[in-house]
């Protein structure tokens, strides 16, 4: 199966060696994905936060030929899952009706102290 690895653009893919996501066949690997936005910027918001970093992980399922209804595994990282209804209420307005398997999980920190999302997923494209 041929690989095809998905970059944001971000400055960080190459200097810690990573993709956005990388699609292998019909399968999409979406990296660990904050709310940072266009300019590098983190909204204080947690749901704000975990808006983007959903708006950011459809990007680039869209880049690998992939879409929402592709989705299969959600794991989601909480800095405080105190918040987790506002974090699964973000979810739930792009994977309500599709349903994949989902984890949630509380750490202690992410890379950046402002970030207090981090979501990845796991799509496999099929057709209809």
């Amino acid at each position: 199966m041929k690989r095809e690895n998905i970059s944001s653009g971000s400055k960080w893919e190459p200097i810690l060696g990573y993709s956005r996501a990388v699609k292998v066949g019909q399968f999409v690997f979406v990296s660990g994905t904050t709310g940072t936005d266009a300019n590098g910027n983190v909204d204080p918001d947690t749901g704000v936060q975990a808006r983007q970093a959903l708006s950011n992980i459809l990007s680039a399922l869209e880049k690998a030929g992939a879409s929402a209804k592709d989705v299969v595994r959600i794991r989601i990282f909480m800095t405080d899952a105190s918040e987790w209804e506002v974090v699964g209420k973000a979810n739930g307005e792009i994977f309500g009706e599709i349903r994949p398997a989902l984890t949630l999980v509380e750490v202690s920190r992410l890379i950046d102290p402002a970030m207090k999302v981090e979501i990845e997923a796991d799509a496999v494209i099929t057709t209809v």
